[in-house]
């Protein structure tokens, strides 16, 4: 898997992977290959999801108060 790929990107091959295996054409060698790459995207998504999900209940954990907190995107 190339390292600059986007979540649209591997989301995109994720589903192409998922009908080339549901067809029933591929080789057994490359249906393993071809689910071992997609457990990685699949890894990948969720590991970009969860960054998104912290990023956005960072900015919204002052709701409670009913104050608004903005602060760099990237800052932990």
């Amino acid at each position: 898997m190339k390292s600059d790929i986007t979540f649209e990107e591997a989301l995109e091959r994720i589903e192409k992977l998922v009908q080339e295996l549901e067809s029933g054409e591929v080789a057994l060698d490359e249906m393993l290959e071809k689910y071992e790459e997609g457990t990685h995207l699949i890894k990948f998504c969720l590991e970009k999801l969860n960054a998104a999900e912290s990023k956005i209940k960072k900015l919204t954990e002052d709701q409670g108060t009913g104050q608004f907190k903005l602060e760099p995107i990237g800052e932990e």
